[in-house]
């Protein structure tokens, strides 16, 4: 790796992972327009590492609320932040359970240009369609054991590249009668358990293959997708109900058809 990749790669991880416009669709271009080789798995860690702690960093209170409420619930205390808690970790079971079962046939159909830039479109358009359908009837603290698990599933289908995780996870809200702010605060939310699973996953798999890693740009990769993660869920919750999810849907449709245009331009892509 050299500087300007590892910029680039953490900047698109940190700004890609929480916006609905997938992060995989992104990562893909530049290795496949510039050569870029592999960047490791110990990269890998690190920029999901940074997202991870930008996540939590920005949702400390509720973090902080949810884990007292959560031992809480233990001594019979019940409260909406515990019962917040618990469904995140229940949501999240879905997508474990299908990534156990389907990692590597996603590992070998599912990364190709043509995959992706199907997914970024295909699910551009339901978010589109949630977003314009919505009703918005209901906040977070009256979400159920069945909604939330609706959110998990659809979080599983992320685990298809292209998809978007926040993406999808937004429209099940959305589609449920959640608010914007409500649809996109549980999304965030979930993603923490999800994304402490999935750099988990690569961090064993590197103690596993002690693969040699560039350690300066590892720590760069989490400071800058840190960083860029934060100031993003920053300003998407700022300007969310203002802007709506028409730009992001717009952006996804140009990007795959761009995707598109680069895959059959290439075919051996």
């Amino acid at each position: 790796m050299d500087w300007i990749q590892t910029v680039v790669l953490a900047l698109i991880q940190g700004l890609t992972e929480f916006l609905p416009i997938s992060s995989s669709a992104h990562l893909i271009l530049p290795s496949q327009l510039l050569g870029w080789e592999d960047q490791g798995l110990a990269f890998d860690v690190g920029v999901h590492v940074g997202s991870l702690a930008a996540v939590v960093f920005y949702f400390r209170d509720d973090v902080a609320r949810m884990l007292c409420a959560f031992f809480a619930s233990f001594r019979g205390q019940k409260s909406i932040d515990g019962n917040i808690a618990w469904l995140v970790i229940f949501a999240t079971v879905p997508a474990m359970v299908f990534g156990f079962l389907m990692n590597d046939i996603i590992d070998h159909y599912g990364r190709s240009m043509l995959v992706i830039a199907g997914t970024t479109i295909i699910f551009g358009a339901v978010l589109w369609w949630a977003d314009a359908k919505r009703t918005e009837v209901k906040a977070l603290s009256a979400i159920t054991f069945k909604e939330a698990m609706l959110i998990g599933v659809a979080q599983a289908i992320a685990l298809i590249p292209g998809t978007s995780r926040s993406g999808i996870t937004m429209s099940a809200g959305l589609m449920l009668g959640f608010d914007r702010q409500s649809a996109a605060r549980f999304s965030f939310l979930l993603s923490i358990p999800a994304i402490s699973a999935a750099g988990a996953y690569k961090a064993l798999e590197l103690v596993q293959t002690a693969t040699p890693a560039q350690w300066e740009f590892v720590a760069g990769g989490v400071v800058l997708s840190g960083l860029s993660a934060l100031a993003c869920i920053h300003l998407f919750l700022k300007w969310l109900d203002q802007v709506g999810m028409l730009p992001f849907v717009i952006y996804r449709f140009a990007l795959g058809i761009l995707l598109l245009c680069v895959y059959f331009m290439v075919p051996a892509i």
